[in-house]
């Protein structure tokens, strides 16, 4: 009996093993990039509804945090080099449509990451509800066990391809004042945000403002720019970068 049983555990724990080892094969496939530490890997794509009890060091969690600040890092670069002509308001607008929960979740989805995602069976039973999120979240860290497994370079080239830095669609920095889109999403709870000029620098031929803008008397961004009205937009802007973020980390508690 205690035979038949440990053999039944040994054939499913070599199932179980031969099923991981399709999706690391598949994952490599998908980044164009052979892990040499197949773990990091198998970590990155594993869901925290896979890990009951230890989720720090299991799940993709930590390695979403780092990469998600690394994706934001190497998209700044491209940005900064690629649009000289543009303030920071605008370089700002279009990093927060690069780096959007929907952008990532999009490209995840394209590249077929869905399926390689290791997804425990409370998370599989609601039908994989926190999909969109979890795509977002894989892909980030992903993007941090590139980095770590094989340096930045690497891991650069993974985000410059998958998001398709060679043809970016700057429109996002023609669209809305971002003065404008702070103040509707603050207003839905009757709040309209200030502007205060706290440092004016520079010779008189190239002055440089700088702004805060407030939320109830608390600044929530701050903002440069060659006029009183460029610095309140790069502060707006600021803020709204901000709160994009909490959005995104309210999302995955």
């Amino acid at each position: 009996m205690n035979s038949s049983t440990n053999k039944t555990k040994n054939n499913q724990a070599n199932a179980t093993e031969s099923v991981q080892e399709k999706m690391v094969r598949r994952a490599e496939r998908i980044c164009d990039y052979k892990f040499k530490n197949k773990t990091l890997l198998i970590q990155a794509l594993t869901h925290p509804s896979m890990v009951e009890t230890d989720q720090i060091g299991k799940s993709y969690e930590r390695l979403e945090f780092l990469g998600d600040s690394l994706l934001g890092s190497f998209i700044a670069q491209v940005l900064f080099t690629r649009f000289p002509e543009y303030n920071e308001g605008a370089l700002t607008r279009i990093k927060v449509s690069l780096v959007s929960g929907g952008n990532l979740s999009k490209v995840a989805k394209g590249l077929g990451l869905e399926d390689v995602i290791i997804f425990g069976s409370s998370e599989r039973g609601t039908g994989k509800r926190g999909l969109a999120s979890a795509l977002e979240n894989v892909y980030e860290a992903l993007t941090a066990a590139i980095a770590l497994d094989g340096g930045l370079e690497e891991a650069f080239k993974w985000a410059y391809r998958t998001l398709d830095l060679d043809e970016i669609d700057d429109s996002a920095a023609k669209t809305e004042n971002p003065k404008s889109v702070l103040q509707e999403k603050l207003q839905v709870d009757h709040i309209t945000p200030t502007y205060e000029l706290i440092d004016t620098s520079g010779p008189p031929h190239s002055r440089v403002f700088t702004s805060n803008v407030l939320m109830d008397g608390e600044v929530i961004g701050t903002g440069s720019g060659r006029s009183k009205k460029d610095a309140e937009s790069a502060a707006a802007a600021a803020a709204l970068e901000q709160m994009i973020a909490a959005e995104k980390k309210k999302r995955r508690k």
